[in-house]
């Protein structure tokens, strides 16, 4: 309902196209620039704790937005106000509303469990609009803003109720803000399946977005419809999602997640093509239910596929990034359609970002995604413990690790291959520097090393490993030669002598 109702009151207030696109861009922006810090605070405080807060925070916005449209002092620029704060709460609250989804559930049922939460939404979605064109015809514009507030005041008493901790205990202090962020950026930087997700993702949503954008002014002018026919379009939306959710987990089973995406993409683009051709209302509400079913396909593989490639340490950094992405592209393609669709108009534009989603297709089809919940993240704790002379203050650094390695000169190349893919591993869990040198007097003897920034965040790389990673450490080890572990030296930063 909020979101039919501030789109409408955009376009109520005023006839430009940008205007009525900066709305979900005022929406988005929010999520693009705080989603990673949001993500990093999620992974370093009580997840409960940081949602009762924000909840309370957009419930006071909600009442506020509601009087200022009862009492009429609302205008395109507060209202673009107020939708920045209720998109700055969105930011901080959704990685970790999707961080605590594997908390509920155990893994193998962790796509189901997405999915059941994309129904939840969409039924939201798709009830919602509906009342919502009803509600503002009734009662008028303040009255879906203030049935917002109440809404959160319920989501606050579940909150309270709930009683579940904040995730896995931690045998180590919490991460400092900023180095949570690096952290965050860096994993994503060198997790392959992680990357290729948000390759993906932007290019989907930097099309997909442009129907959002422009969807208030595709009823009004192109299909000749007034806020109840808004709001059934937007109702159509989720109940093709809803519908497609039904159906998602036998259409994997059938395609998998990566044609999966692919043709919710096609749909996608074929839903512009609709829009931008036909004035018909029926016609409409059919490529609603379509472009409903094409985002949830696209949506929900996408975030099974972040899921699946993070570890519980950056599980919220990580589905940041996914919203960065996400949310970016909104915010980006709302301006950017808006925009264009005031220079040439809304059917060109819609053609436009077709051709731009059925292009995407071939471009990013060589980023893989995965669907795989067999993969085991849980931390292995097989490293062995460095030997130390004495106890070592755990802020003390940058500290440098060493692993000399014996193998046959004929398997250099191999074993290379293997380094490589490994060394992403020693970045990913927290190495700002790694490489890898052969001696020239001993062929066949190689030198490993790799720098982290303290002691303690040495200890937490013992705590990031993962059972996965073991298998990726055997393809390293069947090179090397002889039965023990490879030597591994851990050198430390000497104090700076204190000045006389």
């Amino acid at each position: 309902m909020h979101d039919l109702s501030a789109g409408w009151l955009m376009a109520t207030l005023t006839p430009s196209p940008l205007l009525v696109a900066s709305v979900q861009a005022a929406t988005t922006l929010p999520v693009f620039l705080f989603a990673l810090p949001a993500g990093a605070l999620a992974d370093i405080v009580d997840r409960r704790r940081l949602l009762l807060i924000v909840k309370i925070i957009l419930t006071i916005v909600a009442i506020a937005m509601s009087l200022s449209v009862y009492l009429n002092f609302m205008n395109p620029w507060l209202l673009l106000i107020f939708t920045l704060l209720m998109g700055t709460g969105a930011a901080f609250i959704a990685p970790a509303w999707q961080a605590i989804v594997p908390q509920l559930v155990p893994r193998p049922e962790l796509q189901q469990a997405i999915a059941l939460n994309s129904v939840g939404i969409n039924i939201s979605r798709a009830i919602g609009p509906a009342v919502g064109g009803l509600v503002i015809a009734v009662v008028g514009l303040w009255a879906p803003f203030m049935l917002n507030a109440i809404s959160f005041i319920f989501v606050i008493g579940v909150l309270i109720w709930w009683k579940a901790g904040s995730g896995e205990a931690r045998a180590l202090p919490a991460e400092r803000f900023t180095g949570a962020i690096r952290a965050g950026l860096r994993y994503t930087r060198e997790s392959g399946p992680v990357r290729n997700t948000l390759y993906r993702a932007i290019g989907f949503f930097l099309f997909a977005t442009c129907y959002w954008a422009l969807l208030p002014l595709i009823a009004r002018d192109l299909l000749k419809g007034g806020p109840s026919y808004y709001g059934l379009l937007l109702a159509s939306i989720g109940g093709g999602a809803v519908l497609a959710a039904l159906g998602l987990p036998k259409l994997k089973k059938i395609l998998g997640p990566n044609k999966v995406v692919a043709t919710g993409s096609a749909g996608t683009a074929l839903v512009l093509v609709i829009f931008a051709m036909s004035s018909n209302q029926i016609a409409g509400l059919g490529a609603s239910m379509l472009a409903g079913a094409s985002w949830l396909a696209v949506l929900s593989s996408l975030n099974v596929s972040t899921q699946l490639a993070l570890p519980e340490w950056v599980r919220a950094r990580g589905l940041s990034m996914l919203l960065t992405v996400y949310f970016g592209a909104m915010a980006g393609g709302s301006v950017i359609w808006g925009n264009i669709a005031g220079q040439i108009g809304v059917p060109t534009t819609l053609l436009i970002a077709a051709g731009g989603a059925a292009l995407a297709i071939p471009i990013t089809w060589r980023w893989k995604i995965i669907a795989d919940p067999s993969i085991d993240l849980t931390p292995s704790f097989h490293w062995p413990v460095p030997v130390m002379a004495s106890e070592i203050e755990e802020d003390r650094g940058p500290v440098m690790v060493t692993v000399e390695y014996q193998i046959d000169p004929k398997n250099r190349e191999a074993f290379q291959s293997a380094m490589e893919n490994y060394g992403h591993t020693r970045r990913r869990d927290g190495a700002f520097s790694w490489g890898i040198f052969e001696d020239v007097s001993a062929p066949g003897r190689f030198l490993e090393y790799f720098l982290v920034d303290s002691w303690l965040e040495h200890e937490r790389q013992h705590h990031r490993v993962t059972e996965a990673d073991i298998e990726i450490e055997k393809q390293v080890m069947q090179y090397h030669l002889g039965e023990t572990r490879p030597i591994a030296r851990h050198l430390i930063a000497p104090t700076p002598p204190k000045s006389q």
